[in-house]
């Protein structure tokens, strides 16, 4: 079990993912997003969601993300943030996202 004060130090927020680009060098097949996070600014993500997104379909598609980790170096790719998903049956990421649309940068609450 975790605290109220536990969840709270996870920022987590609503942004929407402007570019898109194939990263081949992943050990995993991944895409490098660029998301707007309002306020916040853009930030970069590496995101293994390539069995049922693709490039054109994720373009302009609001996310919710994890924007407090420390930024981690995934090959030669600096990941700001962590976007959410939930596992289908085959283990395959399936995204989180707000069913109406909202603000970039909106909290999670």
């Amino acid at each position: 079990m975790i605290t109220w004060d536990d969840f709270t130090k996870v920022d987590i927020r609503c942004g929407t993912i402007l570019s898109v680009q194939a990263f081949p060098k992943a050990k995993k097949p991944a895409f490098q997003l660029s998301i707007d996070f309002g306020p916040l600014g853009i930030k970069k993500s590496s995101a293994q969601i390539t069995h049922h997104y693709t490039i054109d379909n994720l373009v302009g598609k609001q996310i919710i993300a994890v924007v407090n980790f420390p930024p981690k170096q995934i090959a030669n790719f600096v990941s700001e943030c962590l976007v959410l998903g939930v596992y289908d049956e085959a283990h395959e990421v399936v995204l989180l996202h707000p069913s109406l649309p909202v603000t970039n940068g909106q909290p999670i609450g």
